[in-house]
């Protein structure tokens, strides 16, 4: 008789995704190296992925990321869950067009701009969108002003949008360097990269790569972070697959030589960027997060936000607080209080991640009051965050009690 698979509870699951995610200790690899590990890394905001490595590497330096961006070995595209992220050159090019049908349905079937633009014959909308936007970076609003002449009959904007999301496009720099100001600004894969997109990453080949980065998992997991459909990779997958199941009996899969430490495995602090793929890689994100935890962990407005692990799970934000005397971030523990032995290593890890941020100043680290869930709200079933569906990320987002401190590092 068959064995019946292996459960592993929510703290197995936990340490499994930190030691893959290289946030059981700091590891001494490249910068280009880490993000092909992670198979990209969320860049909505561009300083983002320079955090997400500062947590993740040994001696991290923002000048290796700042290099690669320069010399264009990695790239910001649109690639899971059509939104912003950071990968190396080789994977952007292979990634995009697996992901490029996903794009075009978002765009027609979730955006505005693109049920303005379902009565036209695109092809001519594109070939004037890649000649303009081939010739240099451009901004949405100069693209839509350029536009408008040749398309009088259409909204501008819906039509900027459409070369933007029907084309295979790239941000380009100063934005994504770190620390560097510039326009949000987008060209063409092949101006920027010198090729063309393809052959794309093969679907079961994804499958693995995932695994190794965020498994073990379903396919309904990896449908949440990549917002493809991957049932039938990973059904080929399967004999090559280790299977074990969840508490609640659902069938996980996983790498047979993939890290799965035991589930007392000490975890220590971690600061992690606004939008971290940690927190958007599964359905069911109770292994990273509380049942029911939302409590507002992404910003909206462009200011960095963050998630504090504590023992290996969410247990608080961090914002940054700027002053002309010194840098702050402050702390805010979700549903209960953070206690003394807790404090004490958040305080350390948060003035080390100032002085990534805000070298030159005084530093200090604040434990804001309590967030709790609204009362509305304390009695719902728990449930998983839901997934930020495609048609969101088409529109852009709008611009940018105890304390202790040091000296800058």
């Amino acid at each position: 008789m068959a064995r019946a698979p292996e459960v592993l509870g929510r703290r197995a699951l936990n340490r499994a995704l930190l030691a893959r995610q290289m946030l059981l200790k700091p590891v001494k690899l490249s910068a280009a190296a880490a993000i092909e590990r992670l198979v990209g890394m969320q860049a909505q905001a561009a300083n983002l992925p320079y955090v997400g490595l500062w947590a993740r590497l040994q001696s991290f330096n923002p000048e290796e990321l700042s290099e690669l961006m320069r010399s264009r070995r990695a790239v910001r595209t649109s690639l899971m869950r059509n939104t912003i992220h950071l990968v190396t050159t080789e994977d952007a090019l292979r990634l995009k067009p697996l992901f490029q049908p996903l794009h075009e349905r978002g765009f027609f079937r979730g955006s505005p701009w693109g049920r303005d633009l379902k009565s036209m014959n695109p092809d001519a909308l594109l070939e004037a969108g890649r000649e303009i936007m081939g010739e240099r970076p451009r901004t949405i609003a100069e693209l839509a002003r350029l536009l408008a002449p040749r398309f009088p009959d259409h909204d501008p904007q819906s039509l900027a949008y459409g070369v933007r999301y029907l084309l295979p496009m790239v941000f380009a720099t100063p934005r994504g360097i770190w620390q560097a100001s510039g326009p949000v600004s987008l060209t063409t894969v092949e101006a920027w990269l010198g090729r063309s997109t393809g052959p794309p990453i093969l679907p079961d080949d994804l499958v693995v790569r995932y695994l190794a980065a965020f498994g073990p998992a379903s396919p309904t997991d990896m449908r949440a972070w990549s917002g493809l459909a991957m049932g039938p990779a990973f059904e080929r997958l399967r004999p090559r697959l280790t299977v074990f199941r969840d508490e609640r009996g659902i069938e996980l899969f996983d790498l047979p030589r993939a890290p799965r430490p035991r589930p007392e495995t000490p975890a220590p602090v971690r600061f992690l960027p606004d939008y971290d793929n940690i927190l958007l890689a599964h359905a069911d994100r109770t292994r990273i997060m509380a049942p029911g935890q939302h409590l507002g962990l992404f910003s909206s407005n462009g200011i960095m936000k963050g998630s504090v692990l504590v023992d290996g799970f969410v247990r608080a934000g961090w914002i940054p607080a700027r002053s002309k005397k010194d840098a702050a971030l402050v702390v805010t523990p979700f549903e209960e209080p953070l206690g003394r032995q807790d404090q004490a290593p958040i305080t350390e890890e948060g003035l080390r991640l100032l002085a990534l941020l805000a070298p030159g100043v005084s530093h200090r680290v604040e434990f804001g009051p309590v967030k709790r869930k609204p009362a509305a709200a304390a009695g719902s079933p728990p449930r998983a965050l839901p997934v930020p569906p495609p048609a969101p990320a088409l529109r852009p987002r709008p611009p940018s009690g105890s304390t202790a401190s040091r000296r800058p590092v």
